[in-house]
């Protein structure tokens, strides 16, 4: 085989420290798109990206040229420091973890939709119970006490 062919796509899933500032809302396209840059200069495209005011959903088409912890790292430390760069983010930082599920073809269409509808999801749903079914759904195994940094 000559060529190393891949299809690598990932709901990526972070939160934002507990006690720290929330994004707000008139800011969250500009965060998005900002964060979609980075996904970009590092060979992956995004195919949804959205979020509320303590975390941000995205679907994405990995690299192979990269892997998962340095992809994150990569938008997690740009992203939070052009926040601070504005006065009310100062003191704006993420959580050290994340979730990261896999994604199959014919599921790409409802993922880019339940990324969507944030907004609206989240009037019926708490941030932590989102995140925790979502662990659930994929069979992750998780220790409790340390899915939160407080």
């Amino acid at each position: 085989m000559s060529q190393s062919l891949t299809k690598l796509m990932i709901h990526i899933v972070f939160h934002i420290k507990y006690n720290s500032v929330k994004i707000k809302r008139e800011d969250m396209s500009a965060l998005c798109a900002y964060i979609n840059g980075i996904i970009n200069n590092n060979q992956s495209s995004v195919y949804e990206i959205n979020g509320v005011e303590d975390h941000i959903h995205i679907l994405c088409r990995m690299s192979k040229n990269i892997a998962l912890k340095d992809l994150m790292n990569k938008i997690k430390s740009n992203s939070s420091r052009w926040l601070r760069d504005k006065y009310y983010y100062k003191d704006f930082s993420w959580q050290g973890g994340y979730g990261c599920f896999t994604v199959s073809e014919s599921a790409i269409k409802n993922v880019k939709r339940y990324i969507r509808n944030q907004e609206n999801h989240h009037k019926k749903i708490k941030t932590k119970d989102e995140y925790v079914e979502l662990l659930d759904k994929h069979n992750i195994e998780y220790d409790p006490q340390y899915l939160w940094d407080v």
